[in-house]
């Protein structure tokens, strides 16, 4: 088997991103593969907002979906707080509501938190509103 993966946060598959198609380990494939996200403070707040790892086999005929992983950011952030922000852990890949098979094991960090000048970017907008794109209204 030649499996990857597709990350993506929340419903926003804008976000998703890819590991490469692990050649070597056929039924029990590894990344070593570092993806980065931005994500809102607000995530973290409710369980709401999912992490979503879909796995797939790479086939010359198409694709074929293996299985899948959600797990909420919140549950994720509570858990990697009181160890310094980083965790590994594993959850099993469920296939519909069918029983898991396997499981799929993954290291994560949440990194420092960056302030967003809130006045500055309402300022801008503003701006734009009253003058317009072509300058003034």
């Amino acid at each position: 088997m030649k499996v990857y993966a597709k990350v993506f946060i929340g419903g926003n598959q804008e976000m998703e991103k890819r590991t490469p198609v692990d050649k070597h380990g056929k039924t029990n494939p590894a990344w070593h593969y570092t993806m980065k996200y931005s994500i809102s403070e607000q995530w973290l707040e409710h369980h709401g907002t999912m992490l979503v790892i879909k796995l797939y086999c790479k086939r010359k005929l198409g694709d074929r979906y293996i299985g899948e992983v959600h797990q909420s950011l919140k549950q994720l952030y509570d858990y990697a707080k009181p160890l310094g922000d980083s965790a590994v852990v594993c959850f099993p890949v469920q296939v519909g509501s069918a029983e898991s098979e396997g499981q799929l094991c993954f290291s994560y960090r949440f990194g420092e938190k960056v302030a967003i000048e809130k006045l500055m970017l309402a300022e801008s907008i503003a701006s734009f509103l009253v003058t317009g794109p072509g300058g003034a209204i």
